[in-house]
C-alpha cells in the first residue's frame, strides 16, 4: 500500500502510551551516567522519527493516557482492574519524554479523564477525507474498528499495515464489527467480560452470519444447542 500520495496529506496520530510500553519492554535498560532511565526515551522517539521518515505526516500528534482514573471506571469500576501499576523505572521518563517531543513542535495530548485511544478515535474522525488520509499509529487492537478507505493503522508492534482487507484478514471481520466482536468476546487485558461459551471462532461465525450483536438477538430462535443458553 502507498501511503505517501502527492495528492494527499497524512495526518499521522501516535498512540504515545503504546509506545512507551513497547519500547521500555523491547529496549536494554538504558541510563544516563547519574544513572536515569532512558531507555523508553530513546525507543519512543526512534520510533516516531521513524514515523516521520516513512509517511512523511503534514500533521503529526501523540496522544498519552491521562493519570488517574477514566470516564470508564464510572461506568465499570472494574475496569482495567487487573492491571498493575506503571514500573517507577518507566513512569520517572514520561514527564522528559513529553517535553522533549514538544521541543520538537510535535503536538502532544493528554486530556484528563479520557484515554488515549478516544482522543485519537475522535480526531481520525473529524480529519479523515478523500483529501486526508489519517495514519494512527499503535498496537491497540480495539483501534482497528476505526479503519475506513480514509483511515488506516499501522501496528506498531509489527509495523503492519491494516487497511479494510488487512483488518478482514486478521480478525475474520470488517472493521466495522470489531465493537460487536468485542462485546462478544471481552478483553482481558481491559479486564471487560465477553459472553459466555463464546471465543474468537464462535464471534466472527455469529458476526458473519447476524453482522451485529442487534440482528444475532433479532434471530435468537435459529440460536441453538449450549450457546443459546
Amino acid at each position: 500500500m502507498i501511503l505517501v500520495d502527492k495528492n494527499r496529506d497524512n495526518f499521522v496520530l501516535v498512540d504515545g502510551s503504546s509506545y512507551l510500553y513497547r519500547a521500555f519492554y523491547a529496549l536494554p535498560n538504558l541510563t544516563t551516567v547519574s544513572g536515569f532511565n532512558t531507555g523508553a526515551i530513546h525507543g519512543v522517539v526512534n520510533m516516531i522519527n521513524k514515523l516521520i521518515k516513512n509517511y512523511k505526516p503534514k500533521y503529526l500528534s501523540v496522544v498519552f493516557d491521562p493519570k488517574g482514573k477514566i470516564f470508564r471506571h464510572d461506568i465499570y469500576k472494574e475496569y482495567k482492574a487487573n492491571r498493575k501499576a506503571m514500573p517507577k523505572e518507566l513512569s520517572e521518563q514520561v514527564p522528559p519524554l513529553i517535553d522533549f517531543i514538544k521541543s520538537l513542535g510535535i503536538t502532544v495530548l493528554q486530556v484528563p479523564g479520557v484515554e488515549a485511544d478516544d482522543v485519537i478515535a475522535t480526531l481520525a474522525t473529524k480529519l479523515s477525507s478523500k483529501k486526508n488520509r489519517v495514519v494512527i499509529s499503535s498496537g491497540d487492537k480495539d483501534l482497528a474498528q476505526l479503519v475506513t478507505e480514509d483511515i488506516v493503522l499501522i501496528n506498531s508492534i509489527d509495523d503492519r499495515i491494516l487497511d479494510i482487507n488487512g483488518v478482514k484478514k486478521k480478525f475474520g471481520i470488517l472493521p466495522n464489527q470489531i465493537l460487536d466482536y468485542l462485546m462478544l468476546v471481552g478483553d482481558t487485558s481491559d479486564n471487560i467480560p465477553g459472553v459466555e461459551k463464546v471465543g474468537p471462532k464462535t464471534a466472527v461465525e455469529l458476526l458473519t452470519k447476524y453482522n451485529s450483536v442487534n440482528g444475532i438477538f433479532s434471530k435468537l430462535d435459529q440460536i441453538t444447542g449450549k450457546l443459546k443458553e
